[in-house]
């Protein structure tokens, strides 16, 4: 018998017998997809979802790109009624204590223990706030929770100016919301550039003289170092000793990784929690999913910890294939996606290690892509208002394919024709 099928003759047997009780430890996208993607794979035993916040499930891209209050129960992740007519249990505003391996047991805050026979750590990140003095003068502005989005939706009628601490996917969306709303709006980059960690030059570029145009002033090279009271304001002065006179101070300069729970259970965390390919931690009982697991991922070189939807629904999908006969490792190519004022921003595979960028179109038509190479090879594509442009290049990077250059930069090349074609010539792997 060969180790594809001896794996999946083991992995069956335990979905059918051995493997009754899946404990999840978060209730984000991925805890969520995990739960019904087990019961679509015929899963019978307990689901049992563990979330910190009361609220049923949600989804969190709205809370920056798009949000209003009214609209809290088109974002839920699935209806209430889901998880009754799936039969998974939901324990919200629960929180998981500690983990003790070797009775397999979750041992909740409150004392109770929940064995498990597969537990799973979905437990996301939460805002990075960094040590400021006086940054509790006020109460500094976030957007991670639904709480969060609430309170930004209570008190933005109060404000005249807002000061962003980071000059990312969050603070920028933020400051668009702003801006559409005639509040004024200060970003504070300690970087050179917009999004440096995951943009090019050029397309940095662009989204800086899109926000400078909607009237952002950008503060580069700066960060926050301490803030006051100036009357009923807040007084918040920046590391080359420039003052602002704000309303609000919000901060939005990344995330860190929920692993305590995982560290303090000895399992191996690195800036989230390590996981092999198949997504297991170091306990072959325990995996981790989502913004919170660090991976090995084939469209980069080495681990990665990656802060999306895409993955989280994939990473979820895939486990639940493990842990129902038919375990595979993780391949998904990532991809992400902003909506910034009138730009819509999607960006297919990882664009860290790229030595060549060619341009399709012209940035002052706001509808264009950056597609970056590595030698002759195409690892990423950017993209502003060219939904075409992505879904070709998902297509392209999932399967390993390139456009050639002088092809990428003709606009009048018909690239999805092109995708198409490729993709069918390409030869199967060997088995």
């Amino acid at each position: 018998m060969s180790s594809k099928n001896t794996a999946h003759t083991e992995g069956a047997a335990v979905s059918q017998g051995r493997l009754e009780r899946v404990v999840i430890v978060g209730s984000g996208q991925a805890a969520v997809e995990l739960a019904a993607s087990l019961r679509q794979r015929g899963f019978t035993g307990s689901i049992i979802l563990i979330g910190e916040e009361r609220n049923l499930p949600y989804q969190k891209p709205p809370l920056s790109k798009d949000f209003h209050p009214a609209s809290k129960a088109a974002m839920l992740l699935r209806a209430e009624s889901f998880y009754a007519a799936n039969s998974v249990e939901l324990r919200l505003g629960a929180v998981a204590e500690r983990i003790d391996r070797v009775a397999r047991v979750v041992v909740m805050a409150d004392g109770t223990p929940l064995p498990y026979d597969h537990l799973v750590l979905a437990t996301g990140a939460r805002n990075r706030v960094p040590d400021i003095p006086g940054v509790s003068v006020g109460t500094p502005l976030e957007l991670r929770t639904l709480a969060h989005a609430h309170n930004l939706a209570a008190r933005i009628a109060e404000f005249r100016h807002v000061t962003i601490a980071g000059g990312g996917f969050i603070g920028l969306e933020v400051a668009s919301l702003l801006r559409s709303r005639e509040i004024e709006v200060d970003v504070i980059e300690a970087a050179d550039r917009l999004m440096g960690r995951v943009l090019s030059p050029v397309m940095s570029d662009y989204f800086r003289q899109l926000h400078t145009k909607a009237g952002v002033r950008l503060r580069f090279r700066n960060t926050v170092k301490s803030v006051g009271k100036d009357a009923a304001r807040e007084l918040v002065t920046l590391a080359d000793g420039t003052t602002i006179n704000t309303d609000a101070i919000m901060m939005a300069i990344g995330v860190l990784p929920n692993d305590a729970l995982a560290a303090a259970a000895g399992l191996k965390v690195d800036n989230g929690i390590v996981v092999d390919a198949e997504l297991r931690t170091s306990d072959p009982a325990i995996s981790a999913i989502g913004d919170c697991a660090v991976h090995p991922n084939p469209f980069c070189s080495g681990l990665i910890r990656l802060e999306s939807v895409q993955n989280a629904i994939d990473q979820a999908r895939c486990l639940a294939a493990g842990l129902t006969g038919w375990p595979s490792p993780y391949h998904s190519l990532p991809w992400f996606w902003s909506n910034q004022g009138s730009a819509r921003l999607q960006i297919a595979g990882l664009a860290a290690d790229t030595d060549g960028a060619v341009l399709r179109g012209e940035p002052g038509s706001d509808a264009f892509s950056i597609f970056l190479y590595k030698g002759e090879r195409l690892i990423a594509v950017e993209s502003v208002n060219k939904p075409s442009d992505h879904m070709v290049a998902r297509r392209l990077l999932s399967v390993g394919l390139s456009v050639p250059k002088s092809m990428a930069a003709d606009t009048g090349a018909d690239l999805k024709q092109f995708a198409g074609a490729a993709v069918v010539r390409k030869p199967s792997p060997v088995t």
